[in-house]
């Protein structure tokens, strides 16, 4: 089973830090990315940019503002992608994330939310859809 892996920080704690301290805090990272790796489980892993756009429906037409969409301290800072049996599994994996190791990112708001992921094969009922839903 796949689980999407949400790494959150803190913005405006982030933003706090000198580049000094920061590029200090992100030395601390590559260690414990290395043993998440090292598990082959890891199937994509990126940081996102805290630039984005929302795309949304609004009378026919397709509306693009600017986001991020949802008005909050915490920013979405990075996904990754996990192969695990379950959630147990995942947030075993899940725990070797820089987001839970490195002592700094309890301060910063560091968080990982996981979610597992549910494909929409067909002569697969969707998890999501009322029974005989397509």
């Amino acid at each position: 089973m796949k689980f999407l892996c949400l790494g959150y920080f803190d913005a405006s704690k982030v933003d706090q830090l000198s580049q000094t301290e920061l590029d200090g805090v992100m030395r601390e990272c590559p260690p414990h990315m290395e043993t998440l790796y090292q598990t082959g489980r890891v199937i994509v892993d990126a940081g996102l940019d805290r630039e984005s756009r929302c795309l949304r429906r609004v009378n026919g037409k397709v509306r693009v503002v600017d986001g991020p969409y949802i008005e909050s301290k915490e920013m979405i800072g990075g996904v990754f992608l996990i192969e695990a049996r379950d959630m147990d599994d995942a947030i075993r994996l899940a725990s070797l994330h820089p987001t839970t190791q490195v002592a700094a990112g309890e301060d910063l708001g560091w968080t990982v939310e996981i979610r597992p992921l549910h494909y929409f094969k067909k002569g697969e009922p969707s998890p999501i859809a009322p029974a005989g839903g397509k």
